[in-house]
């Protein structure tokens, strides 16, 4: 079995929508696969479970069709393991999976099982990540590239920057950790993402989002406008010649194509709380809360955070951004007790920088083109390289050193 804290580090491909019934024989094993149910990446998956073990499952199956997949639990010999999988076997649908939970560690049992087509065998205690891991493995042809990973950047109040803070992430993915990155702006009416990055492409998000039965991968490569060697644009076509009523699913096949393309997929998700921007938030990889240091983004980002813990309960809480901190005369919370009100770590404070980003909206650059040594650049840097699980790149000695460097000639010029 796999080490829960390696699982919970690796990227999982969403379970696809697929039919899973579980029998079991314990309270607790029901009570985990129930649990595993409930994460957002079985969201598109239909689970039942019901008690009664491998016996029960040869019963249903006598005169149902069997599901894609089927999930037993089976104490040991006394549960008759090998006689009820040889008889599920009779009546199985070609095409159906089976996994074994199972109590003992027996390698000659294994053995037997994997014989018989089991397609996995997993021991107790399990975590639910770990058969999550292990359903969506069956699904995952072998050597098709991994899943991209979706970062999703959310502000609690509008007008935070939030955007500004995706679009210089995704940069700093692309530009520092030299990964082919996508930045998807979800905010069909007022995206900024094209202003920003001084693009004016004919197509975007719009056609993917308002014509699902034309996406295919053909599609979305054509929808995509490049910035530079590693980094693309989904542009939003900021227009208002029609209402945005989104079904909560809109975005499901775009994000799935996305995956399936490119290793790094950041959301620019707009300020709003629908059912599609709940569902966006709640299905990425990873989530970026960026808030300001007052009150009213304090009591906002704490009802965000509990309102996707639910969804979320086997990922890492989300990072938290303070933006635009140390305007002068304005009175702030500090970065201390803002944390400390929320429980949660900040995983980067950014400074306010009226010039340096001011210039940079208004040249359609990011922060890093326009002042390359700035400690708002330094901070982008460091937290793509966190959210990607990298060593962070440090400059800080070697800038340190080429004064340094300039004395020692002077000194030996004289």
């Amino acid at each position: 079995m796999a080490d829960i804290s390696e699982t919970s580090e690796r990227l999982i491909a969403p379970v696809p929508r697929i039919t899973i019934q579980a029998f079991c024989e314990t309270a607790e094993t029901a009570a985990m696969i129930e649990a595993a149910g409930t994460d957002r990446r079985m969201q598109k998956a239909h689970l039942k479970v019901q008690m009664g073990g491998a016996a029960a499952a040869v019963e249903a199956y006598r005169s149902a069709p069997t599901p894609n997949v089927i999930i037993i639990e089976t104490q040991g010999p006394k549960s008759k393991p090998l006689e009820h999988l040889d008889a599920l076997a009779e009546v199985c649908d070609e095409g159906t999976r089976v996994l074994v939970i199972g109590h003992v560690n027996d390698v000659a049992l294994y053995r037997q099982f994997i014989q018989r087509g089991v397609s996995d065998y997993l021991m107790v205690p399990l975590e639910p990540l770990t058969l999550i891991t292990s359903v969506s493995d069956l699904f995952t042809a072998p050597g098709v590239k991994p899943v991209g990973r979706t970062i999703a950047v959310f502000g609690v109040r509008g007008g935070i920057g939030a955007s500004t803070v995706a679009h210089n992430l995704a940069w700093s993915i692309a530009r520092g950790q030299k990964l082919q990155t996508v930045i998807a702006d979800l905010d069909i009416a007022f995206g900024t993402a094209s202003l920003n990055f001084n693009q004016d492409p004919p197509q975007g998000i719009a056609e993917a989002v308002f014509a699902p039965e034309r996406l295919d991968s053909a599609l979305v490569e054509r929808l995509l406008s490049k910035c530079s060697d590693n980094l693309s644009l989904l542009s939003a076509p900021a227009s208002l010649d029609r209402t945005i009523d989104l079904a909560e699913p809109a975005f499901d096949g775009l994000i799935d194509h996305l995956r399936a393309a490119v290793p790094c997929i950041v959301l620019d998700v707009p300020h709003q709380w629908s059912a599609w921007t709940r569902r966006v938030l709640t299905g990425a990889d990873d989530l970026i809360v960026v808030a300001g240091p007052d009150l009213t983004c304090l009591r906002n980002a704490k009802n965000v955070l509990g309102a996707l813990q639910h969804g979320r309960p086997n990922d890492r809480p989300p990072r938290m951004v303070l933006n635009g901190v140390g305007m002068a005369k304005r009175p702030e919370i500090g970065a201390a007790e803002f944390a400390k009100a929320l429980e949660v770590p900040l995983a980067a404070t950014i400074p306010f920088d009226p010039g340096l980003f001011g210039t940079a909206a208004n040249n359609g650059q990011m922060v890093a083109e326009v002042q390359p040594g700035a400690k708002a650049t330094e901070i982008y840097a460091e937290l793509a390289a966190s959210v990607l699980g990298r060593p962070e790149t440090r400059r800080g000695r070697a800038n340190l050193l080429e004064p340094l460097l300039a004395k020692l000639a002077r000194r030996k010029a004289s």
